[in-house]
């Protein structure tokens, strides 16, 4: 639904209306900023232990001795 049709539908309420509509946008908002909180948490060390790396990591590569 475009912004233009919520905005007409808004229009032609009572004010009273008009304030619960404003209520319930708010509510959803938070809802919204709540929910993406807990989706960005994130937790260090648990991947601890899936990578290994070899003995010779930090050698330098064969491939790059003319290089050196």
């Amino acid at each position: 639904m475009a912004d233009i049709d919520i905005y007409m539908k808004l229009a032609t309420l009572p004010d009273d209306m008009k304030k619960e509509v404003g209520d319930f946008v708010d509510f959803l908002k938070s809802k919204a900023k709540a929910k993406r909180k807990v989706e960005v948490q994130r937790k260090a060390g648990l991947a601890k232990g899936l990578i290994k790396m070899k003995e010779d990591f930090d050698e330098p590569l064969n491939d790059f001795e003319e290089y050196l």
